[in-house]
């Protein structure tokens, strides 16, 4: 687990919102008759057949969540752990209440995972975590493509490129994340007037960055080594100041964990191979 997990006294972790469950309740997969939902392009969704996969329906989490507010020494890097701790919490319970809708849908997967904020006009201290994807099923419903625990896996992957792993013998098992809040150091009226004119390194801003992003990378690798996953695939960095001003930045670290199958779970050679298409939009 990382080093910021789901705090004990948070009740909303329990707590599922009952609103999607007339739209789930006429979804393929909870509903015989039902039809699927999706964010897939036709291609997309061409392509998941040819792996092997049908969609269920178009699954979502959310969680609207108070950011509190944590002060920093004015001159010192160091990370805001309370803001950390409350970016990850808020991210992990959009992402299990998605989960939720997914395992109501008997669903082996979900791909395409979207996780975005939001802010509304109530204040800018209130943020709104929301969690997307299109839950998925094997065709040959073998629940091989599960991940280790026996859960829907989840994947940030397009199509293509979910396609392309199966295809050489692998499965994603989580979508992975470590976030890092960091207020990074202002610097003194004299160390600004020594610098003017001058090329050279702001080190202090170096080191600051440096460590954030290390905190936020190594605990997005926790997550996928307690996944029991064999490595990290479409690694992303993202750096955002929300709503704490230009010295307090989040970083965050993203990425799909993926697990290798055995050998007689590769896809045939002879399995339809993806095409190349290349857009033409300016």
């Amino acid at each position: 687990m990382p080093l910021f997990g789901k705090n004990p006294g948070d009740t909303g972790a329990s707590w599922e919102p009952q609103a999607a469950d007339s739209r789930l309740a006429q979804t393929a997969g909870a509903e015989p008759g039902g039809v699927f939902t999706s964010d897939l392009s036709v291609s997309e969704y061409v392509l998941l057949g040819e792996a092997g996969f049908e969609p269920l329906g178009f699954v979502v989490g959310s969680s609207i969540y108070h950011v509190g507010l944590q002060l920093g020494r004015w001159s010192q890097n160091q990370e805001l752990q309370v803001l950390s701790q409350a970016m990850y919490n808020a991210r992990e319970l959009a992402m299990a209440r998605m989960r939720a809708e997914s395992d109501h849908l008997g669903a082996d997967g979900i791909v395409g995972v979207e996780l975005r904020m939001q802010m509304y006009a109530w204040g800018q201290d209130v943020l709104e975590f929301v969690a997307t994807g299109t839950a998925v099923k094997a065709i040959a419903g073998t629940g091989a493509h599960r991940a280790p625990d026996g859960r829907a896996f989840t994947s940030d992957l397009s199509a293509q490129d979910f396609f392309r792993l199966l295809a050489a013998g692998a499965v994603p098992v989580a979508f992975v994340l470590g976030t890092c809040v960091y207020h990074i150091a202002h610097q003194s009226a004299m160390q600004a007037l020594q610098q003017t004119g001058q090329n050279q390194e702001m080190v202090q801003f170096t080191q600051g960055v440096y460590d954030a992003r290390e905190l936020a990378l190594s605990r997005m690798q926790a997550e996928a080594t307690s996944a029991k996953s064999s490595g990290i695939v479409g690694v992303n960095v993202a750096v955002s100041n929300h709503v704490w001003g230009e010295h307090a930045t989040e970083f965050l670290a993203t990425g799909t964990a993926i697990r290798r199958l055995a050998d007689e779970h590769r896809l045939p050679a002879t399995s339809p191979k993806p095409t190349f298409t290349l857009g033409l939009d300016v």
